[in-house]
């Protein structure tokens, strides 16, 4: 974990993931949060399909709710309150998942996360890409994930 970041935000976060019902049906727990990297973690058993692996919906729920959860951390670190937004995304599905699901958000551009807040500060509003893969427990990859957000700072 950061060291800017105290429990208590990752906390916040997962009593905003609950408070949504579809997020918490996928029963989501945040492993950690460090170097610009979320890493969460879903029972297999709550996101199930019919052929016994996990449900593509929640592949693609849980890596944009990554994704979304770094964003927020790292606006809600610098002091700033945002509405964030999904505004565009793209998921490739690799290999079916027959295990817990593991979702790991990045950044997609190291300089973009940089000016996030500055920009955030100054302009109101920005637009940033992030990463979110599903991994398995052999190393390989199951799910990939790019998607587009908006952060609208708050009053």
């Amino acid at each position: 974990m950061d060291a800017h970041v105290n429990p208590a935000a990752l906390d916040a976060l997962a009593v905003h993931f609950n408070g949504m019902p579809p997020v918490a049906c996928m029963q989501p727990r945040i492993l950690d949060w460090h170097a610009g990297t979320l890493r969460l973690r879903a029972p297999l058993a709550a996101n199930i399909n019919d052929k016994g692996c996990a449900f593509g919906g929640s592949l693609v729920s849980l890596m944009t709710i990554g994704a979304w959860g770094l964003i927020s951390l790292e606006v809600e670190s610098a002091g700033l309150h945002a509405d964030i937004f999904v505004a565009d995304s793209r998921v490739r599905y690799l290999k079916p998942v027959f295990e817990d699901i593991v979702v790991e958000a990045v950044f997609d551009d190291a300089s973009e996360h940089a000016q996030l807040v500055d920009r955030l500060r100054k302009q109101g509003r920005v637009s940033i890409r992030l990463q979110a893969n599903t991994l398995l427990q052999d190393g390989g990859v199951a799910a990939t994930f790019v998607g587009r957000y908006v952060a609208i700072a708050k009053a």
